[in-house]
Formats: C-alpha cells, sequence, structure tokens
C-alpha cells in the first residue's frame, strides 16, 4: 500500500467510463444516418466550451446535463438531424448510461478494499448516481462539480475532496487519464495517478499515452494500478 495516500479520487468521463464508444453504440443502433464516431467527438467537443461559459460567469452555475443539452442541441443542427424534443431528452441521458471500461469494475473493487475510492467528476450528482447503478461502479462516495459549484479544473474542487474527508491534499491521489486534470491536481497538492486511455476517442483517433514522470503513478489500467498500490 502506499502508505502516504488515504483517498482515491476518480475522473469519471474518459477514466472510468467509455464515453465513445457507448455513445457510438447508442447512436448506431437508433439508425441515424451520420458518422456516429465523429458524433460522438462533436458532442464531446463542446464539453470545455459549455463549462467555460459557467466559468467566466456568461452563465450561473449550470449542471453538466443541461450543459449536454445545449451542446446536442448545436450538434443537432450541425448535423441536420430532426430528432423532436422528447427524444432529445432520451437521447441527452446517454450519459447517464455510459459503459466503463473493461478493467474499471474489477481494478476499483480491487482498490476500495484498501483506499476509500470517490469520484471526482464534472458530471452532476444524478449523472453519477444513474452511472455508478447501472454499471457496478463501487464508489464509497459520489463527489462532483455540482457538490463545489465549480467545475475542474477549479482548485476548489481538488481541495474539495480533501476538506470532504478532513485530510491533508496529499492523502488525495486523483487518478485520471487526463494530463491537464492532473496538472491541476498537482498544483493543488494532490498526489497523482495516470491511467492510459488510448481509445479514449476511438480507435481512429489514438491518444498518445506517453509516460509523464511528474506522476506519482502511471498504469495502464486500474488492475494494473491496483498491482502497483497495494502490495
Amino acid at each position: 500500500m502506499s502508505a502516504d495516500v488515504e483517498i482515491l479520487a476518480f475522473d469519471v468521463f474518459g477514466t472510468v467510463v467509455d464515453w465513445h464508444g457507448s455513445i457510438v453504440r447508442e447512436i448506431e443502433k437508433r439508425g441515424y444516418d451520420i458518422d456516429a464516431a465523429k458524433f460522438a467527438r462533436s458532442w464531446r467537443d463542446g464539453y470545455q466550451p459549455a463549462m467555460q461559459r459557467v466559468r467566466s460567469g456568461e452563465l450561473g452555475w449550470t449542471k453538466i446535463d443541461v450543459l449536454h443539452r445545449l451542446i446536442l442541441d448545436e450538434v443537432l443542427e450541425e448535423y441536420g438531424l430532426p430528432i423532436d424534443d422528447a427524444e432529445r431528452r432520451e437521447l441527452n441521458l446517454i450519459w447517464h448510461r455510459l459503459q466503463p471500461w473493461p478493467d474499471a469494475v474489477q481494478g476499483l473493487g480491487q482498490l476500495k478494499r484498501v483506499y476509500t475510492i470517490c469520484t471526482l467528476s464534472n458530471g452532476n450528482l444524478s449523472l453519477l448516481s444513474n452511472m455508478a447503478k447501472r454499471a457496478g461502479l463501487p464508489w464509497d462516495l459520489i463527489l462532483s462539480a455540482e457538490v463545489f459549484n465549480a467545475y475542474k479544473p477549479a482548485k476548489e474542487t481538488y481541495l474539495g475532496v480533501a476538506d470532504v474527508f478532513d485530510v491533508s491534499p496529499d492523502k488525495v491521489m486523483l487518478v485520471a487519464a487526463h494530463r491537464s486534470d492532473l496538472v491541476a491536481a498537482r498544483q493543488s497538492g494532490l498526489k497523482t495517478a495516470y491511467i492510459e486511455r488510448p481509445l479514449e476517442y476511438g480507435a481512429d483517433q489514438v491518444k498518445d499515452v506517453s509516460v509523464d514522470a511528474r506522476n506519482d503513478f502511471h498504469a495502464k489500467d486500474f488492475v494494473d494500478l491496483a498491482g502497483q498500490l497495494i502490495s
């Protein structure tokens, strides 16, 4: 066990669950005459700009479900898909149904035996709860940007985890597949573990998952991370 860490906080979209593959499968099942892989990436591409509207004060606090719907409406217009409001509402709930990566449930279960494991996601609480229930994700606690009314990479989200558990920031490790998230966590005093998810954006857009020595750990997946952390 890594004696210096008590809490493992996990990014979710892309780190725990396969958003791209999950959306592609649902879009293809619906039979829309579009490139499902590009559609999924277009929807995700609006994620950071939408949150920036909240960070900048252009929008008041707005949960991710609402931002996802705003982005979806724009993408549907771009793709020329004439979908009514009821179908749009149901389609937007895809984010509640994202499937975990194959190693996620097993690896989280192994890590949970030794560490307290929680989410630290920009997803809203109902989204994360529904996802966990459906996918069998064994969180000890679900924490969201919604708890702190701030989206990552705001410092209060990372420090908020330490505050919730009444520990110093260096007792918390952020586990994520996104380098910018890990940079912000380190700057807030957290430990960091990078998880390789080379297919996050699909097989036709493979990610660079090379080692960054600034992270405390680098793992291929959660089972690999468990092997490194638990002796």
